[in-house]
């Protein structure tokens, strides 16, 4: 006993909780089962190694600051067939993570496009990459006020430190050329160096109007465009068919598409 009481007090010194606490089931699962010595080191080792998996996930989750979470399992793409489903499975090796390529997802309201820069998100952390995530608005409001506080460089390393930057619901508000600016200050600065994934209700011909300078807006999109995939979602909001399908609505109309003319 005074043995394995050692055990364990190494197993804690070195930072091994999840070992330490287990020791005793798993010495008596390796003893019923007669495995070796490797055997049963290997197995507790294991252990430890899942839990601080487990612990390093939920904290680069809880860091990204995801609204919800979803998973691409959880998408349904029969209710959108606009969008390839093989496409997206090869999102999902994050080979253009890699690469720091971009990703921009365009369509209606309601259509999905948060619930894939969500789940691809999700993947990216799982393969060790950090993420975090902004609405476009708040980002821009955030990177205004530092300008105003003259404290722009320090809030640009936040948004730089990640591999992967979610900027979504980008074209839901109108922004001022203070923030048009802010926003090219950032695009650059992430250019070849992380990945940006943003979402948005907006065809590229109207970046323009929603940033209320055509030629600042050109700029962003030669950077983002340059290394990049774009998904184009046409159909029906999931969250207008639910009402539908609560009684709520008759059959809509297919919510506007953001046309490839748009989209150039």
């Amino acid at each position: 006993m005074i043995a394995l009481e050692q055990a364990r007090a190494h197993l804690d010194q070195l930072g091994l909780a999840q070992a330490a606490e287990v020791l005793d089931s798993r010495l008596e699962v390796a003893s019923k089962k007669q495995l070796p010595y490797a055997d049963f080191l290997a197995d507790l080792l294991g252990i430890e190694t899942s839990a601080r998996r487990e612990r390093y996930l939920r904290t680069r989750t809880a860091l990204a600051h995801f609204p919800f979470q979803r998973r691409l399992e959880d998408f349904d793409f029969s209710f959108q067939p606009s969008i390839d489903e093989r496409q997206v499975r090869e999102l999902a090796t994050l080979t253009w993570v890699a690469e720091a390529s971009n990703l921009l997802l365009l369509g209606p309201p309601g259509v999905g496009k948060t619930h894939l820069a969500v789940a691809l998100g999700l993947k990216a952390i799982e393969h060790s990459y950090g993420v975090y995530f902004m609405r476009a608005h708040d980002l821009l409001e955030d990177l205004c006020r530092a300008q105003a506080e003259h404290r722009l460089d320090r809030r640009m390393r936040v948004y730089m430190a990640p591999k992967v930057l979610v900027i979504d619901e980008f074209g839901v508000w109108p922004y001022d050329r203070l923030a048009a600016t802010a926003l090219f200050t950032l695009i650059s600065a992430r250019y070849e160096r992380g990945s940006v994934i943003l979402t948005s209700n907006k065809g590229f011909a109207e970046w323009g109007d929603v940033l209320g300078d055509s030629v600042i807006a050109t700029a962003i999109l030669d950077r983002l465009l340059h290394h990049s995939h774009v998904l184009n979602i046409r159909g029906e909001s999931y969250r207008l068919r639910e009402k539908r399908r609560a009684g709520l609505f008759g059959q809509p109309h297919l919510s506007e598409e953001v046309t490839p003319a748009q989209a150039s």
